[in-house]
Order: C-alpha cells, then structure tokens, then sequence
C-alpha cells in the first residue's frame, strides 16, 4: 500500500476515534494536536504530530513547542519526546499517531513525576498601541445604587438647595438695590 493510502486509512481512523474529544485538534490532514490531561492541570501538556510524505515508513515528527507547554521545563519535554520516540521506533511501518497519543496519556504521571507545580501560572505582559505617557487605566468603582426613592429625596434637595440659592442669591442684590438708593 502507498504511503499516501496509509496516511488516508490512519486520517479517517483518527476522525471516528476522537470525534467529539476536546483534546484532539486537526491543524491539517496530516498535522494533529493532542493535550494531555485537563484544563487547568498544571501537569497538563500538548503533543503535535506531524507526518511526512513518506510516513508510515519514515517517522513522524513530534514536537513540543506548543504555547501551551511553555511552563514545562526544557528538559521534561525533551525526556517526553525522547520516550516517545522508543515508541515511534517500535511502531515504524505502521500508523502510529493514536499509539503515541494513547502512550503519552498513559504515562503522563511518569512524563511529568519531575516537572515542579508552579502557583503562579499566568505572566502579565502589558503591550500597549499609541502614546506611552499615558497611565494605566485604574479599574472603575462600582457605583452605590440608589432606589427611586432614594433617588427622587435627591434630587428634591438638590432642587430645594439651587432655588434657596437663588432666592438668597436674589436677597442679597435686592438689598444692595436698596442700599443703593
């Protein structure tokens, strides 16, 4: 059989197998996404298998630069990458991706026994467009929210206070009007 007709038979198996799993991703018919373990696991890790022309014959190539690892240190994921490549040697010649996917799953505690569980996962990086003089926006304070009642006393004072001004206001030029003459 050609590598391509391989490669068609191993697409359409991986299609039905995960069909509705939110760790599998297909970025193309030949390049496919797995994550293994949960959102929000800090032990959690994305692989990405790719096939060649010639794959199943040749080996795939298996990478670990997903954003998504960016926590992970350089050399557990060169130790995952190394385990998984035993695998793909062993496997050679035939289709392999749901193996290596399947194997990672199994042995992710093993993968990830050195990988130290950071408290602060998310790093804060501030880019900002247009004028740098500009200070950061502080965050807005809620408001009290006042009922129609309390609203309408308001507002009655505020009314009851501008027109005792005016009526003051009023007296005070009525009596220089007065004084004057």
């Amino acid at each position: 059989m050609a590598a391509n007709e391989d490669q068609e038979m191993e697409l359409e198996a991986l299609r039905s197998i995960y069909e509705g799993d939110v760790c599998f991703r297909e970025l193309s018919p030949v390049s496919f996404q797995y994550r293994i373990g949960e959102n929000g696991d800090p032990k959690a890790f994305l692989i990405e298998v790719s096939w060649p022309e010639t794959y199943p014959q040749t080996a795939p190539v298996i990478s670990m630069d997903a954003f998504f690892n960016n926590t992970i240190s350089s050399a557990i994921k060169q130790s995952i990458l190394d385990k998984l490549m035993v695998e793909v040697e062993a496997n050679l010649g035939t289709a392999m991706t749901y193996t290596l996917f399947e194997y990672a799953k199994d042995n992710k505690e093993v993968f990830m026994e050195n990988q130290p569980v950071n408290t602060v996962t998310s790093v804060s990086n501030s880019i900002s467009i247009g004028t740098p003089d500009v200070p950061p926006s502080k965050k807005k304070e809620k408001k009290e929210q006042l009922s129609k009642t309390q609203k309408r006393k308001l507002a009655d004072k505020t009314v009851k206070t501008y027109w005792q001004w005016k009526i003051s206001d009023y007296s005070v030029g009525r009596e220089s009007l007065d004084s004057a003459s």
